[in-house]
């Protein structure tokens, strides 16, 4: 009994050295963990955030009618250069009937007045001559005379105000004539020959007849997510991309930045405004879609290494890479970060251009470089 247990016992553990053999043959057959590595390399790094919006006239000036009637001549197209005081188009009035009774009825009050101050006078003038009255009086009834006679003419000119918009020895000042008020390009013309337009006055903004702009004076106009407004500030540069004009960037300069934001599907949106630089070679249609890249922060040449390549300590949260200084043995270096730009991070110091800096993946032997 005592044979048969021993023998047992020396079984076990036959196999459980066997079994320990056989387990560290298969690991040392393994092959061995390599890592890549890779090195820092001279960037130049842009943080940046980009807004979309589209290119605008920094004044656009809306010419609108301060007569109402029909337009009978347009003189100018969009496209045109135009100068303050040129002539936009012509307007055909169409009287308003309660307007024009009521100017004729103002001119036949004018005409008796007038009648009855004359009658006046004459009398005046034989009283005189007989020496009933002094010449006061004869001058009193003369001046009241005249003022009839010119409420007379005034009534007159109101009616043909009223019929047609203008009246003699007005000239150029004639409500029918629609003249730019600044210069600039004529950007559209929303109107044609016999549309009717509306005047412009303190009850109705009136109808547009054409809208001016200076086009070398152009700004972006877009918006940027609230996530987003906290990193930007005035004056920062912005670059502009226009989907119409390609391989083209345009400088410019943020010089607003909205107080209050505005909710837009489900998102507050801040509006910015950027002076763009005059351009001399290429003209840049207004109400072009664009996006502007506003840079937040820029490091020219300098030694970085890419993103994926730093490692944060779990305790102090500050950087840090592993630097190889052997066949696969590394040691650890902190860093100190500058300027990223999500794929490279400018490295300050802790890191030269010929350390090899090791890749978190691990690759099989033999695999080669992965990069």
């Amino acid at each position: 009994m005592k044979k048969s247990v021993t023998r047992i016992i020396l079984l076990l553990i036959v196999v459980l050295f066997g079994g320990a053999m056989y387990y560290l043959y298969q690991k040392n057959s393994e092959d061995p963990v390599v890592y890549d590595t890779d090195q820092a390399s001279t960037q130049t790094i842009i943080k940046k955030t980009v807004a979309t919006g589209s290119i605008l006239p920094l004044e656009e000036v809306l010419i609108k009618p301060n007569i109402s009637g029909v337009i009978e001549e347009v003189f100018v197209e969009g496209g045109d250069y135009v100068k303050s005081g040129d002539l936009i188009c012509r307007i055909k009035v169409v009287p308003n009937l309660n307007a024009l009774n009521d100017a004729r009825n103002a001119i036949d009050e004018a005409k008796i007045g007038l009648n009855d101050q004359l009658r006046n006078l004459e009398r005046q003038k034989g009283l005189f001559a007989k020496g009933v009255i002094s010449k006061v009086d004869l001058e009193r009834a003369q001046v009241t005379y005249d003022q009839a006679k010119q409420g007379y003419g005034a009534a007159n000119k109101r009616y043909d105000i009223v019929k047609t918009g203008t009246t003699k020895g007005y000239g150029n000042a004639a409500n029918t004539q629609i003249r730019a008020t600044v210069s600039g390009m004529v950007l559209e013309v929303p109107v044609e020959v016999g549309n009717q337009v509306i005047e412009s006055n303190n009850f109705n903004e009136g109808t547009t007849i054409a809208a001016i702009a200076d086009v070398e004076k152009m700004i972006f106009e877009g918006k940027v997510d609230e996530s987003e407004v906290g990193k930007i500030k005035e004056n920062l540069p912005l670059e502009i991309t226009v989907g119409a004009i390609e391989n083209k960037v345009f400088d410019a300069v943020l010089d607003y930045i909205a107080p209050k934001g505005k909710e837009e599907n489900g998102a507050i949106q801040f509006e910015i405004k950027g002076t763009m630089k005059k351009q001399d070679t290429v003209f840049i249609r207004a109400g072009l879609s664009a996006n502007a890249s506003i840079i937040l922060a820029r490091a020219d040449s300098v030694l970085a290494v890419k993103e994926a390549l730093v490692q944060f300590d779990a305790d102090t949260k500050k950087p840090f890479v592993e630097i190889e200084n052997g066949d696969q043995k590394f040691v650890r270096k902190d860093v100190e970060l500058g300027v990223s730009d999500g794929i490279f991070v400018e490295v300050k110091s802790g890191v030269k251009s010929e350390d090899k800096i090791k890749v978190w993946n691990a690759i099989e032997s033999g695999e080669g470089d992965s990069n």
